[in-house]
């Protein structure tokens, strides 16, 4: 079974800094390829422990916020 989710990848550091923006699992790697890596090995292994009724289901929303400093 497919689950699609939303990757948000930011770098930090030396690190990009990869999230399910759905799940909340959160991994990272040296480059973007790796980070992506990473983070769906993270969410397979998430998925496994979660039962199917309390995955998320739907489209997050996504929008951009701008903060005054």
């Amino acid at each position: 079974m497919n689950y699609p989710f939303t990757a948000s990848i930011v770098k930090e550091g030396k690190w990009f800094v990869s999230r399910a923006v759905e799940l909340g699992v959160v991994s990272q790697g040296k480059t973007i390829q790796e980070a992506q890596d990473n983070l769906l090995e993270a969410v397979e292994l998430f998925l496994e422990d979660v039962p199917k009724s309390q995955r998320p289901s739907g489209q997050p929303l996504l929008t951009v916020l701008e903060a005054q400093l």
